[in-house]
This record gives structure tokens, C-alpha cells and sequence, in this order.
């Protein structure tokens, strides 16, 4: 758990750095391991208090070798802009209370908003309807010089908080306030903080007096340096008790003591201005105990001053009940600052509890590079990943090619076997396409032969009596060579349906015992008997048929009857218009026979 781990509390005062180093082994403990006290002060610019303040620091942790990388930081009450407000009763929105308070934010801070780091707390006051809120800033330059110096000895920012909320967590820890309304006054180096504790309200007000200003008027009594006039104010200061008590033997000392009692006096002043308004303006109680914190609340004398002018009681505050002291913690060393450490333990307390008020003041900045830190080992992790399956990839693709390459080689030899076999047989197939060709040659041949006896067995079929026909020709499609008629035609014998024929066909009962081919029908280039023409064309889809009747009443109605029976026939066309009546030529003299040519469409083409 992240509780679990060390942690670095450093409260970084006016002068002085306060360093301690905790351990948690349980989720409720705060040991104390390490610590260390470090002033860089004195009379510095703020220019220069920064270097001072960077050296501290690193010395600091390199000289104690904390180890602990997780850093807690509180920023001195100087330092953070610090006001309460009075808000109007608003509900429990959150959206609503986060509005006004940003508007009245605005309206009482001193910086520009976008120049600072800023947050505030709701304090609830438990005998008035309305909410007071404590805003609290700090400029973001200051707080990223400091977050700057602990980033180079390699530590990691965990909250930035200020000093007062600090010490009041600490208090609230303690079991401070919980009856009576009790005070905390830290007379630090350059200002001092009244932190109020009164049953889990909260007030606090920095007042720029304090060792800082005691030195200032040592140095300018005794037209001194300032260090000079620190190590007077250490060694011969203490608040004097004024009225009848005897003044010191040394001249120095008196008149050291006198000018520590004027700056006390200033203080005291400023004390009972900030009392009255806690309780006037806040409707705070007036503080039953007062606890003394800071470097500068160890002069002699100073809790019985205090006592003497507020009429409270007065003592130093002992933060430590709550703390567990490591086995290497030097308990008299300790014994000497432990009034300095309030703010160091209050930073602890953020680490393992909820504390009654918790400032986060750590710049937007210092959260998107720690966020940013953070996924680091994240996106180092992606990147391994990435990388080891680009590896496992390239592996695999590597595997397969040459698995590929394998295969290729071995469809490469089938395929070299193939395209030979199929060399053979295209050889072989155009071999026998050359056969078929013959065959289907012959296989013609064979088939046109009983091609013709069909014809002219439905020509037989369907010639009505007294009817007969003497030449049957094909006509070429391509060239419709018309066929002359013979020049002599034989004389007309009757047939038994009517018909008979001389020359070039003979009648049913003849020879053979059937109608016999026409000459010139015989196969391609040849002649037919008599003055024929010869046909060139080597398909034929109608024919030309020459023949006689007898002359009768009826003998017009024979050729409409013919036309009719063609028509119904499988071989012949099943339309009028193809079948022709070319010539008709009536008898002459006292011969009764006519003679008449026709061509009919024959239903399929016939191959010569």
C-alpha cells in the first residue's frame, strides 16, 4: 500500500528548515526515524534566500541520508496568502459552492489568479447558518523553485500545504480544542502565527513580528551587523519581567531584554487585536490556554510575559504523544527543537488520516509531470511489448516464408510436371481433334445420304394425283442459282396417284420399285442429266421443284393442295409465303399436260 511507505516531511519556514523522516508500519502509526534542523536565513534578499534555501535543502538530505522519496512540504504563513470569508447558505451542491467560491476568491486575492496556486477548505460553524471558507495561495513561481530543488535530489512531490493547516492538523491530532478553545502562537524567524483550535473550528493570522524583527532593532540599538546581532539576541536574550524585578548585572543583557520586551509588547498587541476579532467577526470563544511553538518562543521568560499579559495560561506545545520514535532518534537532541515540529508531524498525519483540513497546493504543472512520470514504466512496458510482438512476429513471418519458399519449391517441380503433361496432351488432344475432324467429315458424309431419300420420300408422300414431277434440285442459299428448265421433256405416263415421269424419273412401279435420285444430286461438283446447272454452294435451304399436271377443272386446286400437304409435313416450311410458285406453264396444242416450278423452304439446312 502506498501508506506503507517512508515518507519526507519538510516545513521550510523564514529561517529555518525543519526536516523529519516517518515510517508507517501500521495504517494508524507514525514512527519517527529521522531528523534535522537547518536555518539559512539571516539578513538575505529574497533573491538570495532561495540560493541559501537550495543549499540547505541539499545539504540537508545528503549530510541526515534520508531516504524516503515521497516529500510532504509546508510553506511558511509568510509566505502563503491566507483569508477567511463568510459565504451564504448554498446547499450541498457542489457545482454552486465551487462558483462562489471562486468569486470570492477573486474578489479578495491580491495576485492575479492565473500567477498563483490556490485552494480553499470549508470550515463549518456550528452556531451560525452560514459557511465560513479559507482560501489560501501562493505564488507558483515560489512553490516551483522549491519543487524544483527537491526534483534534483531526486524526490517526488506529494502535497504542498502551509504551515498553520499544518500545525492545526497536528492539534486536532493531540486532542487540542476539543473542550476549550486553545491558541498556538509560533514566533517563528520572520513572522508569527496564532493558529485557533476550537472544537473543530478554525482560525488562523500571520503577524510579520518575530525574531527576525527582534534582531532588526539589536543591530540598529547597537549599530551592529545583523549576524552580530543574532548572536547577541541568542546569548544574552530573554523577555524582561518589567515593574520592580531587578535588571541583570551585564549593560548588554539589559538592554537586550528591553528591546526583546518592546518587539514582545508589539506582538502582544497584535495577539489581543486578533482575539477580539476571532470573537467578535467569528463568533469564536476567547482562548482558555495558549501552547508556544517556533524558534523564537525559547527566550527565557516568554510564557511567563504572555501569561502575564493575557492572563492565559501558557506553555509549550509537545507534539509528539502521537508520535513513536524510531530506535536511532537521539531523545535530547530532539528534546531542543521539538516545539519546531508541529507543522512536520501535521504533514505526516496527511499520509495515513483524513485530517480535518487538507490544502493541496501542489502547481497543475507538477501533477501532469508526475502524472506523466507515472505511466512511464507504463509506456516502457508498451513499448517491451510492442517489440517483443514485432520479434515474435518477424519470427513467425520468417518461419512461414521459409515454409512458403518450401512449398513454392515443391509446387514449382509439380507444376514443372504438370505443364509437361500438359504439353502431352494438348499434343495428344489435337491429335485426336484432327481424328474427330475426320470423323465427324465421314460422320456427314454418312448422315447427308439419308438426308435426300427423306425429301424426296415426303415429296412422294404428299403429290396428289395426277400430278408428277420430273427434276428436284437444291438451291444454294448463298448464291440462288436458279435451275433452267430441261430442254425436252419426256412424254407423261400415268403413275398410280396421277403422276408419272419420263427421262429423269421414273414411275413407282418401275425399276427398283421406288422413285430413284435425280442426276445431278449425286454429291458436290456433280451433274445432273440433261443441261443442268451445277451448284456451287456448299449449304442449301430451299428446293426447286419441276413437274407436270394433267389438265382439269381441278387442276389449280392440285397445286394448292400440294402447297397445303407441304405444309404439314416435319421437313418442309410451315409458312405460306415460303413456298413459291416460280413459273407455271399451261398445255399447248392438243397436249392436256401443264408443266409448273416451285421452290419450297425446307425447315432445316441441308449440307452438300
Amino acid at each position: 500500500m502506498a501508506r506503507l511507505d517512508p515518507i519526507l516531511a519538510i516545513d521550510i519556514g523564514g529561517d529555518s528548515l525543519k526536516v523529519a523522516e516517518f515510517t508507517f508500519p501500521n495504517d494508524d502509526s507514525l514512527v519517527l526515524e529521522n531528523f534535522a534542523v537547518a536555518e539559512y536565513g539571516g539578513d538575505l534578499k529574497e533573491e538570495d534566500l532561495l540560493v541559501s534555501l537550495t543549499d540547505a535543502l541539499k545539504e540537508t538530505i545528503s549530510d541526515k541520508k534520508f531516504k524516503a522519496k515521497k516529500v510532504y512540504i509546508s510553506i511558511s504563513g509568510q509566505s502563503a496568502f491566507i483569508r477567511f470569508s463568510k459565504l451564504p447558505p448554498v446547499g450541498d451542491e457542489p457545482d454552486r459552492i465551487g462558483q462562489l467560491v471562486e468569486y470570492e476568491a477573486r474578489q479578495h486575492m491580491p495576485f492575479a489568479m492565473d500567477k498563483v496556486v490556490w485552494d480553499y477548505q470549508l470550515v463549518k460553524n456550528p452556531e451560525d447558518e452560514d459557511m465560513d471558507v479559507m482560501f489560501v495561495a501562493i505564488k507558483e513561481d515560489f512553490i516551483l523553485n522549491i519543487t524544483n530543488i527537491l526534483e534534483q535530489c531526486k524526490k517526488t512531490i506529494v502535497c504542498v500545504d502551509t504551515a498553520p493547516t499544518a500545525c492545526y492538523n497536528c492539534c486536532c491530532a493531540n486532542k487540542l480544542g476539543v473542550e476549550d478553545c486553545e491558541m498556538v502562537l509560533n514566533i517563528g524567524g520572520r513572522c508569527s502565527t496564532l493558529v485557533f483550535v476550537d472544537n473543530g473550528r478554525y482560525f488562523v493570522r500571520s503577524i510579520p513580528i518575530a525574531g527576525h524583527s527582534i534582531t532588526q532593532q539589536i543591530s540598529r540599538e547597537f549599530n551592529i551587523p545583523f549576524a552580530d546581532a543574532e548572536e547577541m539576541k541568542r546569548r544574552h536574550g530573554f523577555v524582561a519581567l518589567g515593574g520592580a524585578y531587578e535588571e541583570p548585572d551585564s549593560e548588554v543583557a539589559a538592554t537586550v531584554s528591553k528591546i526583546i520586551r518592546n518587539v514582545m509588547t508589539r506582538l502582544h498587541g497584535e495577539i489581543n487585536r486578533s482575539i477580539n476579532v476571532y470573537r467578535s467577526q467569528w463568533k469564536g470563544r476567547k482562548p482558555a490556554r495558549i501552547w508556544l511553538a517556533g524558534g523564537s518562543s525559547v527566550m527565557a521568560f516568554t510564557p511567563r510575559f504572555f501569561s502575564e499579559k493575557l492572563r492565559i495560561n501558557v506553555d509549550y506545545l509537545n507534539p509528539f504523544p502521537i508520535v513513536t520514535l524510531g530506535s536511532n532518534i537521539k531523545k535530547e537532541e530532539l528534546i531542543e527543537v521539538a516545539h519546531m515540529f508541529s507543522e512536520v508531524i501535521g504533514l505526516g498525519l496527511r499520509h495515513i488520516a483524513k485530517c480535518p483540513i487538507e490544502i493541496s497546493l501542489k502547481p497543475k504543472s507538477v501533477k501532469s509531470q508526475q502524472s506523466l512520470k507515472q505511466k512511464v514504466p507504463y509506456f516502457l512496458a508498451s513499448c517491451f511489448t510492442i517489440v517483443l510482438c514485432l520479434v515474435i512476429f518477424l519470427f513467425i513471418m520468417v518461419n512461414l516464408k521459409n515454409r512458403d519458399q518450401e512449398r513454392v519449391q515443391v509446387a514449382q517441380e509439380e507444376i514443372n510436371k504438370t505443364q509437361k503433361l500438359g504439353t502431352e496432351v494438348k499434343t495428344a488432344k489435337g491429335n485426336l481433334d484432327g481424328i474427330a475432324a475426320q470423323y465427324n467429315d465421314v460422320q456427314n458424309i454418312f448422315t447427308q445420304r439419308t438426308v435426300w431419300p427423306a425429301v424426296i420420300n415426303e415429296l412422294q408422300k404428299v403429290l396428289p394425283d395426277n400430278m408428277w414431277l420430273v427434276t428436284v434440285k437444291g438451291v444454294a442459299s448463298e448464291t440462288k442459282t436458279v435451275v433452267a428448265a430441261p430442254k425436252e421433256t419426256a412424254s407423261p405416263r400415268r403413275s398410280r396417284r396421277g403422276g408419272g415421269g419420263g427421262g429423269e424419273m421414273m414411275p413407282p412401279g418401275g425399276p427398283g420399285g421406288g422413285m430413284p435420285l435425280f442426276g445431278g444430286m449425286g454429291g458436290p461438283g456433280g451433274s445432273g442429266g440433261g443441261d443442268d446447272a451445277t451448284i456451287q454452294s456448299a449449304e442449301m435451304s430451299w428446293l426447286r421443284i419441276i413437274g407436270h399436271t394433267l389438265v382439269m377443272s381441278q387442276m389449280q386446286d392440285a397445286v394448292e393442295s400440294f402447297k397445303d400437304n407441304l405444309l404439314k409435313t416435319g421437313v418442309f416450311t410451315s409458312e405460306k409465303e415460303d413456298i413459291r410458285l416460280v413459273d407455271y406453264v399451261p398445255a399447248r396444242g392438243k397436249m392436256n399436260v401443264t408443266t409448273f416450278t416451285m421452290e419450297i423452304k425446307l425447315k432445316k439446312t441441308i449440307t452438300k
